[in-house]
């Protein structure tokens, strides 16, 4: 997987987010100087050989009301954390959803999940839906509450040079 110069330059000029208009590619495309439809293809394409993971928003959750931010952490049963973990992701609630592996003997916990709601007491309530649906394939589970955003952006290139 590689990038071309063309490439670099839309990823440059996109990675602090697509300007805010009706028409975004295209205003991208007429910074770049290239047609909008080159643009757009060339982002797929970039998606699709995984260069680019996503296009996404990515919300600022205190300003639209969810105050509580709660990454919960699952210590979920090796066979089964993939697909619990496919429904978990899935809630309206869970922003992201991953595994990752454990770090024993300390940190026994393989099924991340950030947990969103308008306050802690809802949050709890998340937490606890999600641990119904873990059951007994979950052995524990814990939640690290979020005080402040500290990043909300993706990688970003350097210039060459």
């Amino acid at each position: 997987m590689s990038i071309d110069a063309t490439d670099r330059r839309i990823i440059a000029a996109t990675q602090a987010g697509l300007p805010l208009v009706a028409e975004p590619y295209a205003e991208v495309a007429g910074w770049l100087g290239l047609p909008e439809a080159e643009v757009i293809a060339r982002l797929g394409a970039m998606r699709d050989s995984g260069i680019v993971r996503r296009v996404a928003l990515a919300p600022n959750h205190y300003a639209l009301g969810m105050q509580a931010n709660g990454m919960s952490v699952w210590d979920v049963a090796d066979d089964r954390a993939e697909a619990l973990g496919e429904v978990v992701g899935a809630l309206s609630f869970v922003s992201h959803c991953y595994l990752r592996p454990r770090a024993l003997p300390l940190w026994p916990y393989n099924l991340f999940a950030m947990l969103h709601g308008p306050d802690r007491a809802t949050v709890e309530a998340h937490r606890a839906e999600v641990a119904d649906i873990l059951g007994a394939a979950c052995a524990r589970h814990d939640i690290l509450y979020s005080t402040r955003i500290l990043k909300k952006t993706g990688m970003r290139l350097r210039p060459e040079g």
